[in-house]
This record gives structure tokens, sequence and C-alpha cells, in this order.
């Protein structure tokens, strides 16, 4: 089961660094995501192939006519929180006025209700349970936010499972597409989607693919942008890790999609048994 997925926030989205935090920050820079957009979403229809978008509902009242050609191609919308921060530097109630905003926003533009969410950055960590908790209160049915090992912005290493799961919480079920990962050496391989994907070579990446039985993938619209000006302010392996790969990235989306067949989230959550799906109780 591969699943194709894209994150769709602006290239200057970038966490953990201060310069890209705030609205007031990112009026600052230009705008590319229409043009970046285009090009992602013209190759998806020309290819037939199906995908999940997870937006920002910042994205959709900056970006109207993006998220209405997202829904108008038949893809499925998703929310990917409001304002695009960290989920372990929030409280419960931020979190849940965040993300009644965004699925607000995403809603009144497609007129269909958003059932998936993925965190900024995969920062759900241990111990936010309450996470959950506000995203069965307000009707998301799919998660897509952990990321079963160690990471920069937090990651859930000891979460149990890399592959769908029944996750319970407070009595209520949700179901969770966790990020892939592969074994090898004691560790765990991530190379799926984002600055992962753009570092390893394509052999390798085809080689992981062929021996995994479930990827999930995670692009976003900067991933493919070699013309995106550089950000000053980060750290030279910031810098390294935001920038490396863009220029051949598109390329090698290409020849994934070409070698391996994919589906969107929904596609995914039809073709799984859930009733004997394994489950996690947080």
């Amino acid at each position: 089961m591969n699943i194709l997925t894209f994150d769709i926030e602006e290239w200057f989205h970038i966490l953990d660094n201060p310069s890209t935090k705030t609205i007031a920050q990112w009026s600052r820079y230009e705008r590319r995501l229409e043009a970046n957009m285009e090009r992602i979403l013209g190759f998806l229809d020309d290819t037939g192939l199906k995908a999940t978008f997870f937006c920002l509902g910042w994205v959709a009242r900056q970006y109207p006519e993006v998220i209405r050609r997202i829904d108008a191609l038949g893809f499925e919308v998703g929310t990917h929180s409001d304002l695009h921060q960290l989920i372990y530097e929030q409280n419960r109630e931020g979190f849940a006025t965040d993300l009644e905003r965004s699925i607000k926003s995403l809603e009144d533009i497609t007129g269909k209700k958003v059932r998936s969410f993925r965190a900024p950055g995969f920062s759900l960590k241990k111990g936010q349970k309450w996470v959950f908790e506000e995203l069965v209160k307000q009707g998301i049915e799919i998660d897509c936010s952990i990321f079963p090992a160690h990471r920069a912005h937090g990651g859930f290493h000891d979460f149990g499972a890399a592959e769908p799961v029944k996750v319970m919480v407070e009595g209520e079920w949700i179901k969770e597409f966790p990020i892939n990962l592969y074994p090898f050496m004691g560790r765990s391989l991530i190379f799926s989607g984002g600055g992962y994907f753009r570092l390893l070579p394509y052999a390798i990446i085809r080689r992981l693919m062929r021996k995994s039985n479930y990827v999930i993938t995670y692009f976003h619209p900067r991933d493919f942008d070699p013309g995106q000006p550089v950000i000053g302010e980060l750290s030279l392996v910031r810098r390294f890790k935001s920038y490396y790969g863009l220029g051949a990235a598109f390329e090698k989306l290409k020849r994934l999609t070409t070698e391996f067949t994919f589906m969107d989230l929904a596609g995914a959550d039809a073709g799984i048994d859930w009733d004997n799906a394994r489950q996690i109780k947080l």
C-alpha cells in the first residue's frame, strides 16, 4: 500500500526558525505557492494519480483558488492546522482553536467535510493524548501525525507501530496512518518524503519502496522549487536540509509514481479491514 500525500504550505513555512514563525514575518517573503501548486496539480491531473492534500487554513484564506482547484480536480482535502505551529508548543485550548479555524476555512471553500489531519512537522509527542481527543471532538476521523522515531520536531519513538492502526482515546477510536519506517542495523530509516526524499539517492528509495508493504509519502510544494530564496537566518545544517536536492526532486517524483502504484488516503482507508486492525490505547 503506497499513499500519496502533500502538505500544502508556503516555501517560508519552516519550523523551529525564529524568522519564519509568525504571520507578520510571513508578509516579508515573496509568494510562490500558486506557481508551485499549478505544477504539481498539472502533473497529477495529466497522469491520473490520486492524492490527499493536507492544507493550512491560512492557505485557504490567502489562496482560496488553490483549494478550489484541488477540490475541483477530485482530490481529497485534509487539514494541516491553521497557522503551522508546532503542537508541543501549544496548549490544548490553543490547539483546539487553531484546528477549528482551519477546518472551517477549508470546508467553507470545498463544501465538504474535512476528515483527516496532519500535524506540522509531525510534532505530536507522547503524552499529548488530548490532541486525539480534540481531533475526535472536531470530527476528524483519520490522523497522519505520528512519526514513530526520534525527530528534531519531537517524534513519538515508542508509539509501537509504523503501519495503519486504530488509536483509542477516552472510549473513541481514530484511525492513524503513521510515517513508515524501514529497520536497518538497529535504526529506523525514513525515506518517503520531505528532506529525506530529496537527500537520498533514487536507487536507495526504489530499493526501500520494493521492500516495504506500507508507504505514506509527504511532499511539500517547496520540495520541488529550486528557485526559492534562501533564508539567511538558517544554520548551515538547516540550510543544507532545506535546500539540498530541490532541482532533482520533481524528476524523482515522476520516476517514483511511474515505477510504483499509489492511492490517496481515502482509497487506503477503504482498503483496510479496520475491524481486525491493530489497536493502540493511549
